[in-house]
C-alpha cells in the first residue's frame, strides 16, 4: 500500500518538479511562492507549536489559512492585493496537492474554495513631465553615482520598464546606433524592444564610455559592482524624491515609485494621442484591456471628451414625489 507522502515532501516536489520542471516558472514567479510559503510556515510554528519538518498536510486547513490571511492583513498590514498574490500560490500549491494525493482531496477542495478578497481600485499615480524634471534635475552629476542614478531615472522615465527590466539590463541589451533602443525580458518571459530618445541617447552613450563595461555585465551596477536590487532602487528614488519636493512642491503629495514612473510615461503617450494597443505593446502588458486604467486616471482627457458635448438645456429644478409611500422611500 502506498505511504501518503509528507506535507515537506509535497513541498519540495511542487517546487522542484511542477514549478520549475513542468511549468518552467520564472524566477519572480519561484521567489514569490518561495516567500508566500516561508511566511506561512513561519505563522504555522507560532500558531501551531510545530516545526515545518513536523507540520502535515492536514494541519493546513481551510480555518487555518484563514487565520493565516487575516494575519497578512491585520499584522502585516498587507492590502488585499498582496494577501489575493499569496492565496494564488496556495491554491496552486494545493491544487497539486489534490492530483498528488486523492487522499487529501477534501482538504484542498476546502482550501481552494477560498475566495479573493474584493477591493477599491484608485486611480493610478503619475508624475507631470515637470515633476520628472524636477527629479532628474536632483542626482549630483559630479559624482559617479550620481551619473549612474540620473542615468538610470531616465531611461526608467522614458522607456516605462518595470524595475525588474531595469535592474537587469545589460551592456549588451543597449543600442545606440540608428533606431536606438533597449531590449528585455519582461513578465512571462516576453522579449521586446524599447525606442530610446535623444535625451536618453545621449545620457547612456556617456554613461556607457565612463563605465566602459564588458557585454554581459550589468548596466547599472551598485558600488560594489553587482547588480542593483529592488530595494536599492526605491532607495536611491525615495531620496532623490525628497530633495525634488523642496524644489516643486506637487511632488509633496504624490507617492513616488519605479512603478509611478511607468506610469507616468504611459501617460504622456496617451496624452500625446498614441492609440491604447501601442501602449500595451510598449509596456508589455499582456491585453490592451489592462491600458484602461490610465483612461480612468486622465482627467485631461475626460475633460476634452465633456467640452466635445452639447450642455443640457432643460429646466432646473427638484424632483418631488407627491405619494405619500414615494416620499418614505425618497427620505431613506
Amino acid at each position: 500500500m502506498k505511504t501518503q507522502a509528507s506535507f515537506s515532501t509535497l513541498l519540495q516536489t511542487y517546487f522542484t518538479d511542477r514549478l520549475v520542471g513542468q511549468r518552467n516558472a520564472s524566477p519572480n514567479t519561484v521567489v514569490s511562492h518561495r516567500d508566500t510559503f516561508r511566511l506561512l510556515l513561519q505563522f504555522a510554528e507560532r500558531s501551531l507549536h510545530k516545526s515545518p519538518a513536523a507540520l502535515a498536510t492536514e494541519d493546513l486547513d481551510a480555518p487555518f489559512i484563514g487565520r493565516f490571511l487575516d494575519h497578512l492583513e491585520k499584522e502585516r498590514g498587507n492590502q488585499p492585493r498582496t494577501r489575493n498574490t499569496r492565496l494564488a500560490a496556495i491554491h496552486s500549491f494545493f491544487s497539486y496537492v489534490s492530483l498528488q494525493e486523492p487522499s487529501l482531496s477534501a482538504v484542498a477542495q476546502r482550501i481552494l474554495a477560498i475566495p479573493n478578497k474584493r477591493y477599491k481600485t484608485k486611480p493610478v499615480d503619475f508624475l507631470s513631465r515637470t515633476e520628472i524634471e524636477a527629479l532628474l534635475a536632483v542626482p549630483d552629476q559630479r559624482t559617479w553615482m550620481g551619473r549612474r542614478d540620473r542615468t538610470l531615472l531616465l531611461v526608467a522615465a522614458q522607456t516605462g520598464l518595470r524595475v525588474s527590466e531595469l535592474i537587469g539590463l545589460r551592456r549588451q541589451d543597449v543600442a545606440l546606433s540608428a533606431g536606438a533602443h533597449v531590449r528585455c525580458t519582461g513578465k512571462g518571459r516576453k522579449l521586446r524592444c524599447t525606442p530610446l530618445r535623444k535625451e536618453a541617447i545621449a545620457a547612456l552613450r556617456s554613461w556607457l564610455r565612463e563605465r566602459n563595461a564588458q557585454p554581459t555585465e550589468v548596466l547599472f551596477p551598485s558600488a560594489q559592482g553587482h547588480a542593483l536590487s529592488r530595494d536599492a532602487v526605491e532607495d536611491l528614488l525615495a531620496k532623490h524624491t525628497a530633495i525634488a519636493r523642496t524644489h516643486c512642491p506637487s511632488l509633496k503629495h504624490k507617492r513616488v515609485s519605479p512603478h509611478v514612473l511607468r506610469h507616468s510615461l504611459a501617460m504622456d503617450l496617451l496624452q500625446n494621442g498614441v492609440d491604447r494597443s501601442v501602449i500595451a505593446l510598449w509596456l508589455g502588458h499582456e491585453s490592451i484591456e489592462t491600458t484602461q486604467v490610465y483612461l480612468h486616471a486622465n482627467l485631461e482627457l475626460k475633460q476634452k471628451a465633456l467640452a466635445t458635448t452639447e450642455p443640457y438645456r432643460g429646466r432646473s429644478g427638484r424632483y418631488r414625489p407627491d405619494d405619500k409611500l414615494l416620499i418614505f422611500l425618497q427620505s431613506l
